[in-house]
């Protein structure tokens, strides 16, 4: 017996729309997991360490020599000459496309304010 062709056609789009779905839901909860949302936005904290602690160590590490899950901060990559501060602040606000490693893509870290993305900026580069 035969499947007709009509009845092929709609299989087949279900099972791509399924897929679909089970792939962005994939890449969006990794994505979560990668980059946590930043808890010190609402407290006004600007201590450069105490906001990279915070928001970005989980990623980049407390020491700034990276994770699994992110690059280490201390490489020459990071130098303002190759990555300058607008580097930073871009990635913060609107994370970053994978271009010299292979974590992935940097989703943004929400919920700091300018002073304390400075602050970071100030703190990764005096280390």
């Amino acid at each position: 017996m035969t499947t007709p062709a009509r009845t092929r056609a709609v299989d087949w789009r279900v099972a791509v729309s399924v897929g679909v779905l089970a792939v962005s839901v994939f890449v969006v909860g990794c994505s979560s997991d990668a980059t946590p949302t930043a808890q010190v936005g609402g407290s006004g904290e600007t201590n450069g360490a105490d906001v990279y602690a915070a928001s970005c160590a989980s990623c980049h590490g407390s020491d700034l020599r990276g994770t699994d899950k992110g690059p280490s901060h201390l490489s020459i990559v990071y130098e303002p000459g190759h990555h300058g501060d607008d580097s930073f602040r871009s990635a913060i606000a609107n994370g970053a496309p994978q271009h010299h490693w292979t974590f992935g893509d940097m989703a943004p870290i929400e919920g700091l304010s300018n002073e304390q993305v400075e602050a970071v900026i100030a703190f990764v580069r005096a280390e």
